[in-house]
């Protein structure tokens, strides 16, 4: 989070305490800068990554296990750390390279629920690798790969690049990104993060070994909420107890738990309370949807899907009845300027991808098929609040 919004943040207390100190510490999609009880995890990656401290290239590989097992957090950290591995300066994108090769390779994380296109993968590698930042417009994708290629190449000791959320909805399905990857040099490597099953992805066939990450054993996912409260939440702010209740309840998903401290803090927030409760637990729990799409991917979607959302998720029950009268109650809404066929071909695009549900009515009038109700697959609370700091 920037300067600017942490002031905000600090501004809108009004001189009086307050039990969430930092959303951001809370967020069940920002990750810390070291993950919690992940040590053998993080050796295991060690491992395979071990010939770059000799300056060479590993292995392909493919990262996965269950939402929620923390893969994320773990790479994100792990790349972080790396990235600070002694290299020779990167060039800006018109530059040749300096004569003096990197002592080690360079890495790049990418994020395949942003970067779903060839144009927005290759820059978002070339980005990593460049001291300025690379145009969005007035740019081609051949243009980028061109010089996506020609930067590699002089890369002596090449590069190691880490796709997350590969196979997910809205994001680079494995055949996409093995595509992606051919057509990169022979020194790039890759590691690939999803949830399938080795045996269930094509990424297999082009890598040395797959590392598999188990949920979290209760305990460690206790250790990760009381982490995330110490540095979000005042003093006391959740009761040891309370945590242990929501980590049985989110069986080893700790992106669930997150979530559920998440609203549970914000509905303690709304009533001026100095401590999150036993009520406030028991409401979260009963508001994340089982299963629940993970709150990274709703708000990675592009931005007018995610202002459809933000008013689907405000909205009457009775203004739910059918996707019909969802999509005349959204479409009227002043913030928006999208008319009632965007909305609804909006929605069946996200039903389609598992974001929201069309739930049946029960009961019908004896004609035609019965009206269905649009019911988002993500805890509303959560949403709202991470939307709304955003704007």
């Amino acid at each position: 989070m920037d300067i600017e919004a942490r002031i905000k943040r600090r501004q809108r207390r009004n001189g009086e305490p307050r039990l969430i100190q930092d959303y951001e510490a809370i967020s069940p999609v920002v990750h810390i800068e070291e993950p919690a009880d992940r040590g053998p995890v993080l050796e295991r990656l060690l491992d395979h990554l071990d010939p770059v401290f000799d300056g060479q290239l590993p292995p392909n590989a493919y990262v996965y296990g269950p939402h929620g097992s923390g893969k994320s957090a773990v790479i994100t950290a792990l790349f972080a750390n790396l990235e600070q591995l002694p290299t020779a300066q990167q060039p800006i994108i018109h530059t040749t390279t300096r004569a003096q090769p990197p002592t080690s390779p360079s890495f790049v994380y990418v994020n395949a629920r942003e970067t779903a296109s060839e144009f927005a993968f290759y820059h978002a590698v070339l980005d990593s690798l460049v001291e300025e930042s690379v145009p969005e417009h007035g740019i081609g994708t051949e243009t980028l790969r061109s010089r996506l290629h020609e930067l590699v190449r002089e890369q002596r000791t090449g590069i190691v690049i880490a796709v997350d959320h590969v196979g997910e909805p809205e994001s680079i399905d494995a055949s996409a990104l093995v595509d992606l990857f051919a057509g990169l040099p022979s020194n790039v490597s890759w590691l690939a993060i999803g949830r399938d099953d080795p045996s269930a992805t094509e990424l297999t066939r082009y890598t040395a070994e797959s590392i598999g990450i188990d949920r979290y054993q209760r305990q460690m996912l206790v250790d990760v909420l009381m982490t995330r409260t110490s540095n979000g939440l005042a003093q006391q702010g959740l009761d040891h107890g309370l945590a242990r209740q929501i980590a049985d309840w989110a069986d080893g998903n700790a992106h669930d738990a997150l979530a559920a401290l998440f609203i549970a803090a914000e509905l303690a927030e709304e009533n001026g309370q100095d401590r999150i409760t036993q009520a406030n637990v028991d409401a979260a729990i009963e508001e994340v949807p089982v299963p629940c799409v993970s709150l990274g991917i709703v708000l990675s979607l592009p931005t007018n899907r995610q202002a459809v959302l933000r008013e689907l998720i405000d909205l009457e029950e009775s203004e739910r009845s059918s996707v019909t009268a969802t999509t005349e109650a959204i479409a009227s809404a002043q913030s928006l300027d999208l008319s009632a066929g965007t909305v609804k071909r909006f929605l069946y695009e996200m039903a389609e991808s598992g974001i929201v549900d069309r739930v049946e009515a029960t009961t019908t009038n004896g004609q035609g098929r019965p009206p269905s109700r649009v019911e988002p697959r993500f805890p509303p609370t959560a949403f709202r609040r991470l939307y709304d700091l955003r704007q």
